[in-house]
């Protein structure tokens, strides 16, 4: 077990970055596990035309920078709106390499629908008149990003959330998602953010029905950015679910 990756793909308005207190808890809680943060395309290490990258050109990417870091097999962890990434990731490659698919307070539309449709309140608002423009979004007015993404944290956290902030693609946001090809065989884990604002509880629920049910729900009393205001927790049930047993593991 002790070569099974953790590949972390983060969300809508973030980069690889946002990872790094649940990274350094990783490393901390159990050495030498691979680990590998990735950047979607568009920001940091992987530049690309916000206005006209697509899902597909995201799944091609996570699986390249997996397979430039050397990681054979893995578990791969998804937050927010990269419950379009990854289940692309998995539908790729299948049980061969994903030994197990966890999604983090994330946002799944229905088969056919786009990510823009599971947005609730103000979020939903902002994020449907932003993709009505057709041209990338700036960074998330700090605001808005501290009330949807960093209750409950500490104001460290807020301050490192909030210096992590990203431009988003808007012809993501409204592009239709097809998960036909994904493969059922891939063990399933939901971690369910219950102090969610971004992603409600509500419509957390709404996306693992969307995504054909999970095989586990875990209960996280954490907000939106729950890498962030509970690394040390999210790190061990990362590492349980990857078969690192952590001594005084009780998730």
């Amino acid at each position: 077990m002790a070569d099974v990756g953790i590949v972390l793909v983060h969300g809508g308005q973030h980069a690889g970055d946002c990872w790094e207190p649940t990274v350094a808890e990783i490393e901390l809680q159990a050495p030498g596990t691979p680990v590998l943060a990735v950047d979607l395309p568009g920001r940091r290490s992987a530049p690309a035309d916000l206005a006209t990258v697509t899902v597909d050109d995201w799944v091609t990417s996570t699986i390249a920078q997996i397979d430039a870091a050397g990681i054979g097999e893995f578990i791969i962890v998804g937050h927010s709106m990269a419950g379009l990434t990854v289940p692309g990731v998995v539908a790729r490659l299948g049980p061969a390499r994903v030994r197990r698919m966890i999604l983090l307070g994330a946002a799944v539309p229905p088969q056919g629908r786009s990510i823009v449709d599971t947005v609730p309140g103000i979020l939903g608002w902002v994020a449907r008149r932003k993709a009505a423009t057709g041209r990338p979004a700036a960074p998330m007015p700090r605001l808005l990003a501290r009330y949807s993404f960093c209750n409950g944290m500490t104001r460290e956290q807020r301050a490192f959330s909030l210096s992590r902030l990203h431009g988003e693609s808007t012809s993501v946001t409204i592009e239709p998602t097809d998960r036909t090809d994904l493969d059922r065989s891939v063990p399933r884990t939901w971690i369910l953010t219950l102090r969610d604002r971004a992603q409600t509880v509500a419509t957390q629920r709404r996306s693992i029905e969307a995504l054909g049910g999970v095989d586990e729900i875990i209960d996280l009393d954490t907000g939106h950015n729950a890498m962030i205001s509970e690394p040390a927790k999210l790190a061990r049930i990362l590492l349980d679910r990857g078969g690192r047993s952590i001594p005084g593991s009780a998730v």
